[in-house]
């Protein structure tokens, strides 16, 4: 699972988590900064290259990113779309899967409350991977969160589907014995 923490104007963060069972394992995490002086679309490269090399190097079942938060300005947040856009490029040229969580949704997941302080944050990012040290940067630690976050979803979806499967086989199997007890009703009425 690589998680990244996209970013228009300061670093961009990412973690690569491993699962074994369901226990996470750290892989690789960190930030990717740039020098004040480098231009936008220099960042976009460099973002898209060392998002393509992680893929290449872990291939992960699925890319998890932060989405745009919506109480940012309209300048900052087409940046931001934009930066996503090639973290979401890399992974379909890899052909790995992308999901979006938004920042509630990734700090209700970790910490339990969806307002969760960067502290509390690295606090839950912590303890969930064994840590004995807060991930640094903080960047880095927001995109472990991510990968954590959609370890979350995909394992609630995945019981969700096991549970519907067996639904669906035990009301077929009712309907089943049902026609069978007609058909008995029937045959035995003749």
């Amino acid at each position: 699972m690589l998680g990244v923490d996209p970013a228009a104007a300061g670093a961009t963060g990412y973690g690569v988590v491993e699962f074994l069972g369901s226990k996470p394992r750290l892989l690789r995490f960190g930030a990717l900064k740039f020098s004040p002086r480098a231009t936008f679309g220099a960042r976009l490269r460099d973002i898209h290259d060392l998002i393509s090399q992680l893929v290449e190097e872990f291939a992960p079942d699925a890319v998890a990113v932060e989405s745009v938060f919506t109480a940012l300005n309209m300048g900052t947040a087409l940046r931001l779309a934009e930066v996503r856009g090639v973290i979401l490029l890399a992974a379909a040229q890899a052909s790995i899967p992308a999901h979006s969580y938004s920042p509630r949704e990734v700090k209700s997941s970790i910490a339990g409350y969806g307002a969760a302080s960067k502290q509390q944050m690295q606090q839950m990012v912590c303890s969930a991977l064994g840590l004995t040290e807060y991930p640094e940067p903080p960047d880095a630690a927001d995109a472990l969160a991510v990968a954590l976050c959609h370890a979350h979803v995909s394992r609630a979806q995945e019981r969700m589907a096991i549970a519907i499967s067996s639904h669906n086989a035990s009301v077929r199997q009712t309907k089943n014995s049902l026609r069978n007890q007609a058909r008995s009703a029937r045959i035995s009425g003749l």
